[in-house]
This record gives C-alpha cells, sequence and structure tokens, in this order.
C-alpha cells in the first residue's frame, strides 16, 4: 500500500484541482443538480479511465515518436475549452433555451481533447506504471486508483455547484457564475496553448 501513496497522491492532486472537467462539474452542479452531474462524473471517470489503460499499454509511446500528435491534441483542446466557455457563458437554469446537463457520452469523449486528462494519464503512465510482471494487470491496477480517487474528487466539485444552486436562483448571479465559470475555461486554455 506505501508504494501505492504516491500514485494516489499525485491522483488526488490532479482531480481536486481546478481544471476544465472539474469547472464543468461545478457548473453542472449549479445548473442542473445532482441528477445533471452524475453522468457528467462517470464519464469523466470512464475517459479516464481509458485514457490511462492505452497510456499504460503504449500510446505513450506515439507522443514520443511522433511530438507533433500531442501538440495537435492540445490545441484541438485548447480551442474545445474555448468552444466550452463560449457555450457556459450562455447557460442558464430557467426557460426553454436552457442547455442541456453534460451526458455521459460527452463527457467521456471530452478526456480525448482535455490536456490535463492527457498530462494525468501520461505521467501514471511513465512515473507510478509499475515495471516489470504483468502489464495489463498493472495498467489495471493504475487505472482503477486513479478512477477511484478522481470519483469522489469530481463529486466534491458537483456538490460545490450544488450547494451554490439556490443562490444562483437570481438570474444576475447565475449570469456572472457562469461567466465566471467561462473564464477560468478561458484561462486554462490560454495555459494549454502556452
Amino acid at each position: 500500500m506505501t508504494e501505492l501513496l504516491p500514485l494516489m497522491t499525485y491522483c488526488l492532486v490532479m482531480s481536486a484541482t481546478p481544471g476544465p472537467n472539474n469547472v464543468m462539474l461545478a457548473t453542472t452542479g449549479a445548473n442542473f443538480g445532482g441528477r445533471g452531474a452524475v453522468p457528467a462524473i462517470m464519464g469523466i471517470q470512464t475517459g479516464m479511465f481509458v485514457q490511462t489503460m492505452l497510456m499504460c499499454l503504449g500510446l505513450g509511446s506515439v507522443f514520443v515518436t511522433y511530438p507533433l500528435a500531442q501538440q495537435v491534441l492540445r490545441i484541438a483542446g485548447s480551442v474545445y475549452l474555448i468552444y466550452l466557455a463560449w457555450k457556459l457563458s450562455g447557460a442558464s437554469m430557467s426557460g426553454a433555451q436552457a442547455p442541456k446537463a453534460v451526458t455521459f457520452a460527452q463527457a467521456t469523449t471530452f478526456q480525448a481533447l482535455n490536456p490535463k486528462s492527457w498530462v494525468k494519464a501520461i505521467t501514471v503512465a511513465s512515473v507510478f506504471m509499475p515495471a516489470g510482471g504483468n502489464t495489463l494487470g498493472n495498467a489495471l491496477l493504475v487505472a482503477v486508483i486513479g478512477a477511484l480517487v478522481g470519483a469522489p474528487c469530481n463529486a466534491m466539485w458537483a456538490l460545490f455547484g450544488m450547494s451554490i444552486r439556490r443562490f444562483l436562483q437570481d438570474p444576475q448571479k447565475q449570469r456572472v457564475f457562469n461567466w465566471t465559470m467561462a473564464a477560468i475555461l478561458l484561462v486554462l486554455a490560454v495555459m494549454f496553448l502556452r
């Protein structure tokens, strides 16, 4: 267990700190409540699990051989964050124009464009994957640990959003919240482009 502590600590830090997934979850919790956030949490963890497995089973060597592939993903992810910020800036809890909550499939697919998810998966595969032994078993171990640590962290962000939901019943306050979350996504997009 003590050998897994650094991996668990890394997963905690990466999963609990602000990033595209957590901004999305706080916003989803605030705008759509717990029922709206559960599919997004499950989708994020499924996407991260698959991403970590792929990196641990050798996809990481593609980025070493073709560094341009990593650049393309980083740029595509940043552009998608800008798109999400634009969509988020118009989100509303009321009326027919209100957007729908992020679906399981959307959250899962988003991990392919989320630069922070790629950093986490690459680091887990290159730093924390146990050497030797059964590669598939080791990949499963680190991917499961990532999901077990990540899911409660994601839920914490959704709960934060839900806790301020009543405060956001005022359309003016909700607009300020959504614009703030959109601005955070824009800052993250710029940071990933550097």
